[in-house]
């Protein structure tokens, strides 16, 4: 849960808004109070997608689904807002973490607990079953663990009896690792489909480990049609029932009731020590928002990529900021609108930021000058003596270790950003798994910013562009072991916000658009396929090519 900022809205609907539970490829949801003193959970669509019909298809099945489905294991819809913009669900406020965050904090879940919660998502996916309804996304991020037991979320692409699919021609709907075989080879996503995701989700609640592996979506679904799901060290009786539920054939798994039976679950799942240690009962939530926004503040959002929620700044590190937050015990849900399960990957440790000391690390960084590329073309080499360094950036260098990073097991970013970034500055980080325009190609990640309202005659604001992978780099563009990444990352050429139209995206693209300088020498970005796993991207206002500071961090994975 964050703190809400002031380019949010302080109410949508009747709704009055008290926090940001999350961030998705869709867009953002937020905890809300009705008028009668009722806790929600708002889904608000993203402004740049709000024109386009497969995007809006969806968010409308997902009302519709949700409207429809009246179950123990389901959150019911409260209110939406269907037919203009800003589109926006409202649901029952689910408390507690995802399982997908709680395995990632807390590790592997026992075989007991695992039985208990097998048997529970088995029992919710026979409630929505009944209705006629598939999932299709059943992931541990779709897995809130809540005080009387586990619910599922996000049912933006679960259909119902006879309905048509929503997904682009030779894409499976669901997320790698979690898809069942004959869905990736084209079948249709049956109930024996959610009965595999099931047995992938609770393999990653027993092992901690992603079922199928980590890299690239179609390596993940290779390993799910060809090869073994990943069991290892989980006692030899839940393996096997894990096991028959991801059967390569889907005539081979059991139904819901047979996974519940071979269960054996003879006591509650709250009364699961183990379980109820997970956080079910969740953390403070604020229950009175008070602010002083005026009637005119726009409604402004900041776009994130799936699961990547942008981190609030604290009342310290925001001067200014004129809220006051009362805050009582109660639980959080962590819902969020496409939100993809995040693996415990690993990244460096901590430094400093440039300019700070690195004594601490014991070793010096690579000497770093970076480069950069155009927005309309790939990197382009720059000479550290063709700028003055009093000039306007172009090209920003290192001027010290640098620790931004960003971390995957809780998409946040380590540390807090140096400058409080303008508060109609908004930015999007958009892979081609959650390009709802199939404009990313794979491979590539598009960084876009901008200023949603633009006033005339400003001064210019130079944003320059930062994507930093895991490990250090070589002169030759290879990674290193270095995992304590010092270095300031691969750069694009630092543009005035306000050029041209402020109010339109400026787009990047990595990897054309970006490259370092590594000891006089221009190191072309590296691919993604090359480093897997957790990669920060950071926002730094310019003021110069040696003064810059981050305005705001975070990150994706590959």
């Amino acid at each position: 849960m964050e703190a809400l900022r002031d380019t949010d809205p302080a109410h949508i609907g009747a709704q009055a808004l008290l926090a940001r539970l999350g961030a998705g490829g869709m867009g953002q949801v937020y905890l809300g109070r009705s008028p009668g003193g009722r806790l929600v959970a708002v889904k608000v669509i993203r402004d740049e997608i709000t024109g386009h019909p497969e995007a809006l298809a969806r968010f409308r099945r997902e009302a519709e689904t949700v409207r429809a489905v009246r179950s123990a294991y389901t959150a019911n819809l409260i209110d939406a807002s269907l037919a203009a913009p800003p589109y926006w669900i409202a649901t029952e406020y689910v408390a507690g973490p995802t399982l997908g965050h709680a395995v990632a904090e807390r590790g592997a879940l026992p075989a007991d607990t695992c039985r208990r919660l097998f048997a529970a998502l088995a029992e919710g996916l026979a409630s929505v079953h009944a209705y006629g309804v598939t999932h299709r996304d059943l992931k541990p991020q779709n897995v809130i663990l809540g005080a009387q037991g586990p619910q599922l979320i996000d049912f933006g692409i679960a259909r119902g009896v006879g309905e048509t699919a929503l997904t682009q021609d030779g894409q499976a709907p669901g997320t790698p690792g979690f898809t069942a075989p004959e869905v990736l080879l084209g079948a249709e996503a049956g109930a024996a489909a959610d009965v595999f995701a099931l047995g992938a989700t609770l393999a990653y609640a027993a092992t901690g480990r992603p079922p199928f592996g980590v890299g690239a979506a179609a390596t993940v679904g290779y390993r799910a049609v060809h090869e073994p799901i990943d069991v290892s060290g989980v006692e030899p009786g839940l393996a096997a029932l894990i096991e028959a539920c991801v059967a390569k054939d889907s005539a081979q798994r059991p139904d819901p009731a047979e996974v519940i039976r071979r269960c054996g679950v003879r006591d509650a799942l709250i009364d699961d020590p183990v379980y109820v240690g997970l956080g079910v009962l969740g953390e403070a939530v604020p229950v009175h928002e008070m602010r002083t926004q005026g009637p005119g503040m726009p409604y402004a959002y900041t776009p994130t990529r799936p699961g990547n929620a942008a981190r609030p700044q604290s009342a310290a590190a925001a001067p200014g900021r004129r809220r006051t937050v009362l805050w009582v015990a109660a639980a959080v849900a962590l819902a969020v609108v496409g939100a993809v399960a995040v693996w415990n990957l690993p990244l460096g440790g901590k430094g400093g930021k440039g300019g700070e000391d690195d004594s601490a690390g014991g070793r010096s960084p690579a000497a770093q000058t970076p480069g950069g590329g155009g927005p309309s073309g790939g990197p382009v080499a720059q000479s550290p003596a063709a700028q003055s360094p009093a000039g306007p950036p172009v090209f920003i260098k290192q001027t010290g270790p640098n620790i931004d990073d960003y971390d995957p097991t809780k998409d946040t970013c380590k540390e807090p950003e140096e400058e409080r970034p303008k508060s109609d500055f908004q930015i999007a980080v958009t892979t081609a798994e959650n390009d709802y325009t199939h404009q990313v190609k794979p491979g590539t990640v598009q960084i876009s910013y901008r200023m949603k309202y633009a006033p005339q005659d400003m001064p210019a604001y130079y944003v320059a562009v930062v994507v930093k992978p895991q490990h250090e780099i070589d002169e030759s563009g290879r990674s290193t072991a270095v995992t304590d990444n010092r270095q300031l990352g691969f750069v694009a050429r630092a543009r005035n916000i306000y050029e041209g139209v402020a109010t339109e995206w400026k787009n990047l693209t990595y990897p054309d658009d970006f490259s370092m300088e590594l000891n006089g020498k221009k190191v072309r970005a590296p691919s993604l396929a090359q480093e897997p796993g957790g990669w920060t991207v950071v926002f730094r206002h310019a003021t110069s090519d040696t003064e810059h500071k981050s305005v705001f961090c975070t990150g994706f994975i590959s």
